[in-house]
C-alpha cells in the first residue's frame, strides 16, 4: 500500500477539513473526472475510482479516524483495531456469572434467576458498513461483504466434543452450570454462588475436547456474504441481513448482520426524501425562444420542453423518474430547477445586437425592465 497517493491529497484538503468540505470537494473531483464526460479515457476512469476511494475512506468517521492513526494499513480490511488491545479478546464473558460471585448468583441488578445453561441460545448480532454510490442507493444493487464472524465448528458441529465422544453432564455442578461456595466471614457463615469452573457454567463437560474448537463449539472465521442492498436506501441508513451474524449456541438461532450504508454524493443529482434535484443551465436566448432540451435522469436522457420566456428558478417536475421507494415499486419524482446563464465578455457585434434588442424591447438604462407593472420605485413613491 505504500505506493497510494494521500487521501487527502487526491480530494485537495486538508486533515482539518470538515465533513461537508469533503463532501463539496468530492463533487468537484468527481464531476472532473467521470466517466460521462470522458468516454474511454482510461486515465480519467483510474483518477475517478481514485477520488471513489479516498472519499468512502474520509467520509467515513471510523475510517478516517483509522486512516489518520495508521495510514492505509488502517483501512485495509485484515486490519484489527483491536488486536492486543481487548482485555475480554477470545472470552465469552457472563456478567452474571462475574456478580454471582459477589451477590450469591445471578444480576445484582434483579431477577436473581439464572438461564438454562444447556438451553439454545441465540447467537450475538455483528455489524458492517459498505460505501455505494447514488445510482446504486436509488435503484439497489447486490453486494459482496467480507466479515468476522463467528460459526458452528465444522468438525464437531456445535457441540464441543472430539469425533467418537459427546458431552457429559458435568460431575462437578451436576448440570446445573454453577456452583456453591461455602465462606467463613466476620459476619458468619456465608455462601455464594459461582459459574463452574470445570464446565464454564455450561454444565456439560467434554471429556475429550475437539481439538479445532478447543471443546467451545465455535470457532472465528472471515466470510464473504452477498448481500441485497435495498432500492432506496439512503446515506448513513441501515438494514439487516438475517441470520448472518454470529452462530448460536446449543443449537439456537444465529445473530443477524447489520449493514450502515454511506451513500457517496452524485456530481450532478441531489436528493431530498424520494425526489431527485437537477440544476439545468440553458443560454438566456433559449429561455427567451424555448427549446427542447435533453436531461439526464437515474433511468436514461430524456426531453422536456421549455417554453418560451422562462425564467431562472422556473422548476419542471418529471414524475416516476426519482428514487425508488424502500420495499415499494413505486417512485418519487425528479425535479429540475433551470438555471438561465448570462453571457459574459460579449465581442462589438455581439453588444450592438443586445443594444437594438434592448430598444426593441423599450428598457430603459437605470431602471428595472419593465413589463407592464409597477416596479418597485414606482411603488416606493405612491
Amino acid at each position: 500500500m505504500a505506493d497510494k497517493r494521500d487521501y487527502y491529497e487526491i480530494l485537495g484538503v486538508n486533515k482539518n477539513a470538515t465533513e461537508d468540505e469533503i463532501k463539496k470537494a468530492y463533487r468537484q473531483k468527481a464531476k472532473q473526472y467521470h466517466p460521462d464526460l470522458h468516454p474511454g479515457d482510461s486515465t480519467a476512469e483510474a483518477k475517478f475510482k481514485e477520488v471513489n476511494e479516498a472519499y468512502e475512506v474520509l467520509s467515513d468517521s471510523d475510517k478516517k479516524a483509522r486512516y489518520d492513526q495508521f495510514g492505509h494499513a488502517g483501512v485495509d480490511p485484515n486490519f484489527n483495531p483491536n488486536a492486543g488491545g481487548n482485555p475480554f479478546g477470545g472470552f465469552d464473558v457472563d456478567l452474571g456469572d462475574i456478580f454471582g460471585s459477589f451477590f450469591g448468583g445471578g444480576s445484582p441488578f434483579g431477577g436473581g434467576q439464572r438461564r438454562n445453561p444447556n438451553g439454545p441460545r441465540q447467537g450475538e448480532d455483528i455489524r458492517t458498513r459498505i460505501t455505494i454510490s447514488f445510482e446504486e442507493a436509488a435503484k439497489g444493487c447486490k453486494r459482496k461483504v467480507d466479515v468476522s464472524k463467528i460459526d458452528v465448528c465444522p468438525d464437531c458441529h456445535g457441540s464441543g466434543a472430539a469425533a467418537g465422544s459427546s458431552p457429559v453432564t458435568c460431575p462437578d455442578c451436576k448440570g446445573r452450570g454453577y456452583v456453591t461456595v461455602t465462606q467463613q466471614s466476620i459476619f458468619g457463615t456465608m455462601q455464594t454462588q459461582k459459574s463452574c469452573p470445570k464446565c464454564g457454567g455450561k454444565g456439560k463437560y467434554n471429556e475429550h475436547p475437539c481439538q479445532k474448537c478447543r471443546g467451545n463449539g465455535r470457532i472465528s472465521s472471515k466470510k464473504t456474504i452477498e448481500i441485497d442492498v435495498p432500492a432506496g436506501i439512503d446515506d448513513r441508513q441501515s438494514f439487516a441481513v438475517r441470520g448472518a451474524g454470529n452462530a448460536g449456541i446449543n443449537g439456537g438461532p444465529a445473530g443477524d448482520l447489520e449493514v450502515v450504508v454511506f451513500v457517496r454524493p452524485h456530481p450532478y443529482f441531489t436528493r431530498e426524501g424520494y425526489t431527485v434535484h437537477l440544476d439545468q443551465h440553458i443560454s438566456f436566448t433559449q429561455a427567451a425562444l424555448g427549446d427542447k432540451i435533453r436531461i439526464p435522469t437515474l433511468y436514461g436522457d430524456v426531453f422536456i420542453d421549455i417554453p418560451a420566456g422562462t425564467q431562472s428558478g422556473d422548476e419542471f417536475s418529471l414524475r416516476g423518474k426519482g428514487i425508488q421507494v424502500v420495499n415499494s415499486k413505486n417512485k418519487g419524482d425528479m425535479v429540475v430547477r433551470i438555471i438561465v446563464d448570462i453571457p459574459k465578455n460579449l465581442n462589438a457585434r455581439q453588444k450592438e445586437l443586445m443594444q437594438e434588442l434592448e430598444k426593441e424591447l423599450g428598457v430603459k438604462r437605470g431602471a428595472p425592465a419593465g413589463n407592464g407593472k409597477k416596479n418597485i420605485f414606482d411603488k416606493f413613491k405612491n
